[in-house]
């Protein structure tokens, strides 16, 4: 496992979301599957260690809320990190029939794209 965390350009071009909606529209239970999903990757933490490290969700598959949906974020990299714990991930979202979309950048007005000159 590496020991440096994803770069912000990796963060953004190559995340994408599962959401807690099943590709029939209805929302996935139970309620906390996004925090649940992320402590078991927990342990995929560049760094981690030390007495509070289990209070940490990895940088690589943490939950986030999107439109009012629970949701997880998943780097990409964690498919060369560790092949089987990417596959998990996504075998979960497959397996319960959940959307899965791509994160995208959007600056807020007035600010520029990380990286553009």
């Amino acid at each position: 496992m590496t020991d440096q965390a994803p770069s912000k350009d990796d963060e953004l071009s190559g995340e994408f979301f599962i959401l807690g909606i099943t590709n029939k529209g209805k929302t996935f239970r139970p309620s906390d599957w996004a925090e649940r999903l992320c402590g078991v990757m927990a342990c995929y933490c560049p760094g981690s260690g030390g007495p509070n490290a289990h209070l940490k969700f990895s940088p690589y598959v943490y939950p986030t809320v999107v439109n009012g949906t629970k949701a997880v974020v998943v780097n990409r990299s964690l498919q060369k990190i560790e092949p089987m714990a990417y596959h998990f991930v996504c075998s979960f979202a497959k397996d319960n029939d959940m959307q899965v979309v791509d994160a995208c950048f959007v600056p807020l007005p007035g600010e520029k794209k990380p990286g553009a000159a």
